[in-house]
């Protein structure tokens, strides 16, 4: 039967790891001092960033694997459950890790901007994975943030640290960004999956007996989380993924407006509003007409 393990403190998770605890909101933690182990269930309370030098078996978020091997940062948020799983033998863990508890940052400028990290909320396929170079950076990050916490605390203590974390979070941000570029002949595939399943959705009866369909379940289709998902379709078109739906909506909605024989709300209904009148509230925002006057102008 697999362990189960609840991390809502800092001081519970770096004795896991057979790590003393400097500062009870935050830590580095060094792996090689943890115990051997297996695979166990890992529930958070708080916000972690692994760099992991070993495989530790597959990691789950969810019904989802997280794509993960030794070498790659794993971003943890609270809330967040992950399984490791397939690995019944014993194991050294290797490698390092930052965590923190939210109260650490409140009050300072992270926690507001803390929510537009959003490889926070990424969860399979969707691992960074590091250059040597960008490996060193994240190193430096970690060595900034221990020397903090070796100094007797005083009043700028709080301030370094969460800036030092800003500072790294900024440079995971600009890896990520260097990730989809990198990447760019995957996410390519994934746009003309995306535009695929656009195509079959609007032509098949789901309007009807879904509605609209969100980001989400685009996302879900493809294997990929809403957040990941937004960010990659942004970096490749310019638009969010909801504005690119919407683009499809209303070049569908313009081909079905020449059509005499369907009234406005036929189509409405047709490309999955509830309401007729929010169709025609959007193609005007959109097309700068309402549909019944872009009918009689063309």
């Amino acid at each position: 039967m697999t362990q189960a393990y609840k991390f809502d403190t800092v001081s519970q998770y770096n004795a896991f790891n057979n790590h003393e605890t400097l500062h009870p909101l935050v830590s580095i933690v060094d792996f090689s001092k943890a115990k051997e182990r297996t695979g166990s269930r890992m529930t958070f309370g708080i916000y972690c960033i692994f760099l992991k030098e070993v495989n530790c078996g597959d990691l789950k978020y969810g019904c989802n694997y997280y794509d993960y091997e030794a070498g790659t940062l794993v971003f943890i948020s609270p809330g967040q459950v992950i399984d490791v799983e397939n690995k019944v033998d014993y194991y050294q863990p290797m490698g390092h890790g930052l965590v923190f508890h939210p109260d650490l940052i409140k009050g300072t400028p992270l926690a507001k901007s803390l929510n537009e990290y959003s490889f926070f909320n990424y969860n399979t396929n969707e691992a960074l994975h590091l250059s040597e170079r960008e490996r060193k950076i994240v190193f430096d990050c970690f060595d900034k943030i221990e020397y903090e916490l070796s100094q007797s605390v005083d009043k700028h203590s709080k301030r370094l640290i969460a800036s030092n974390i800003e500072l790294f979070l900024n440079y995971c941000e600009r890896f990520y960004d260097r990730q989809f570029i990198t990447r760019e002949h995957i996410n390519k595939g994934v746009l003309e999956n995306f535009e695929e399943l656009l195509n079959s959705y609007f032509s098949s009866e789901k309007p009807y007996s879904i509605g609209l369909p969100s980001v989400a379940y685009f996302a879900d289709k493809l294997n990929l989380s809403s957040n990941y998902f937004g960010d990659l379709i942004k970096k490749e078109t310019g638009k969010s993924a909801q504005e690119y739906t919407q683009n499809k909506i209303i070049d569908i909605a313009k081909d079905k407006i020449f059509d005499n024989n369907k009234t406005i709300s036929e189509i409405a209904y047709e490309l999955g509003f509830k309401y007729p009148q929010h169709f025609s509230r959007l193609f005007k925002k959109r097309v700068g007409f309402t549909p019944n006057e872009f009918r009689n102008l063309n």
